[in-house]
């Protein structure tokens, strides 16, 4: 499976079921998936659908989706609201009773405020059933097109992270071929600080110092950080070319990386292989800033 990043844009849009809607769908950076909605009044009864379509293509980021509708114009009814009538009617005999008065005309009771409504079409069942069907069709073309954005930067995302990994192998490889190394680098090097201790302090045990000398060397070995190193380097590999959701996963394998090449600089007692430990955490902060972006 192709890596995917976590970042992407997608418009769709269209008409149909007395409307014409858009969706405007984004998603950024983060640790789960986190759906957000933006839902025009009335339409709350899609809601969960949106979700379900969202979380079947999508495992991680921030969603955000945004969908506007405008209502196609139509003429709008006329009704009676007959209470208000016989009001009105009521209203105007009374009156009648008492002065001498034109009876009210059709055209003035209709006239009075509360008499006449307009009312707009009432959507059935089956109209509410064809604009939601109309509206998550539109969605899932949205989403075909933010998937494949988030993909194409995948396979961008996937580049850039084979160059870091090939990187670290290499610089690996180096600190491996370090002349520092070698077991005469390292006795010369401890030869050297004791005979500095002695010509400063000659009362110190030179037996002691030789035990203690030996402790140091032990300690210096960076054998194990490099194997794992190695290790890591093989299995950051096999995650990219697995594909799919690995963010997470190349995000614990950059902590160990991280945690490798510390010890390898804490370890160092020379310039050389200390500068190969600073590169190799440059490269590897590197790793784990791009890998942020995979889903």
């Amino acid at each position: 499976m192709p890596l995917s990043s976590m970042t992407g844009f997608a418009r769709s849009e269209g008409s149909g079921s007395g409307m014409i809607w858009s969706w405007e769908l984004r998603s950024v950076n983060g640790k789960g998936l986190e759906i957000r909605l933006r839902l025009p009044p009335g339409l709350d009864h899609i809601e969960q659908r949106v979700r379900e379509r969202v979380s079947g293509r999508l495992a991680r980021g921030n969603f955000q989706a945004n969908l506007t509708v405008r209502r196609d114009v139509s003429e709008p009814g006329l009704r009676v609201n007959e209470a208000a009538l016989d009001a009105a009617i009521a209203a105007a005999r009374l009156v009648a009773e008492r002065v001498e008065a034109t009876p009210p005309s059709v055209d003035g009771l209709l006239s009075i405020r509360g008499v006449l409504e307009t009312v707009e079409a009432e959507e059935d069942e089956a109209s509410r059933a064809a604009t939601a069907e109309t509206l998550l069709a539109g969605l899932d073309r949205a989403l075909d097109d933010l998937v494949a954005a988030r993909l194409q930067e995948g396979a961008a995302l996937c580049a850039v992270l084979a160059q870091r990994i090939d990187e670290i192998e290499r610089l690996t490889a180096a600190a491996e071929a370090s002349p520092a190394r070698t077991a005469e680098a390292i006795r010369a090097r401890l030869a050297e600080q004791m005979a500095a201790l002695l010509d400063a302090a000659p009362q110190l045990d030179p037996q002691r110092l030789h035990q203690e000398a030996a402790l140091i060397a032990t300690r210096a070995d960076i054998r194990e950080e490099l194997d794992r190193l190695q290790a890591h380097v093989a299995a950051a590999r096999g995650l990219l070319d697995k594909g799919g959701p690995v963010g997470r996963r190349l995000d614990f394998l950059a902590q160990e990386f991280n945690r490798e090449v510390n010890t390898v600089c804490a370890k160092s007692n020379d310039a050389g292989l200390t500068a190969i430990g600073l590169d190799l955490k440059a490269v590897v902060d590197q790793l784990r800033e791009q890998i942020q972006n995979l889903e």
